[in-house]
């Protein structure tokens, strides 16, 4: 005989706590504990404020000019044991020949030649997007790792015989390196505008810049958004040679 609506047919079975229940239960206390971590966070730090930050950008700025200093010392000292080196080292003329060489090679004598600067800046602070462009957001109007990195490749891909940054000289061991749109350079820290010149033939290296696909992208943002973009040839110029330390703090075998 069957039962009335609404009435149980009996007693139903016990309540189990299967696994599928526990991940679930357990994902979403994981991700109430992080939104309410998130939220204590982002209530209680301004990052642009944050006095820890501000503390971290003086010491940068501080490490910056003791670098500068350091580097200046350094290169005086190089200069003294490479004329002590020339008189009293007994070498022949074919390996003074060679130590040339590889000197130049590695970007610590100057050079000269025709050459190009190439000039990277942020977009203006009231910059508005062109006709039939999306409105920016904040990582559009800033200049960034990648384009110092596209440019720099693309003029040694272009023949460059030496590039300087700002105003040091790129040697092998050299990293661009930035922190939001600060560049940090071999222990010293700038800001844009970015100035990045390079030593060769002058078609070659423009050539090199207008084939290099990063930069095709880089200069979308420059009709977009107003990134600033500038090559200025020169007929002559020389860049001093790299002044800091050489020495290798780790190395790995190529295979």
């Amino acid at each position: 005989m069957s039962n009335s609506a609404g009435t149980p047919a009996g007693p139903g079975p016990t309540a189990r706590w299967r696994p599928v229940r526990l991940l679930t239960l357990a994902v979403f206390a994981l991700a109430g504990l992080i939104f309410v971590t998130s939220f204590n966070t982002a209530r209680g730090t301004n990052l642009r404020t944050d006095t820890s930050l501000l503390r971290l950008s003086d010491l940068i700025q501080e490490r910056s000019h003791k670098n500068a200093g350091l580097d200046e010392s350094t290169a005086a000292l190089r200069s003294q044991v490479d004329a002590l080196a020339a008189r009293d080292d007994g070498s022949t003329r074919a390996e003074d020949d060679r130590l040339r060489a590889l000197e130049s090679t590695a970007g610590t004598t100057e050079v000269s030649g025709s050459g190009l600067t190439v000039t990277l800046n942020d977009a203006p602070p009231d910059a508005q997007a062109a006709p039939g462009y999306p409105e920016p957001q904040a990582n559009d109007l800033v200049i960034h790792q990648q384009d110092l990195q596209a440019v720099v490749n693309a003029l040694w891909q272009g023949g460059a015989e030496g590039i300087r940054v700002m105003d040091q000289r790129l040697i092998s061991t050299s990293a661009v390196r930035c922190v939001g749109n600060t560049l940090i350079l071999q222990g010293r820290v700038y800001s844009p505008p970015y100035k990045i010149t390079a030593v060769g033939d002058r078609s070659r290296l423009a050539r090199a810049l207008a084939d290099s696909p990063a930069i095709q992208n880089y200069r979308l943002y420059v009709k977009a958004y107003g990134l600033g973009w500038k090559v200025d040839e020169h007929r002559r110029i020389t860049l001093p040679g790299y002044s800091g330390t050489v020495e290798l703090h780790h190395a790995k075998p190529v295979s």
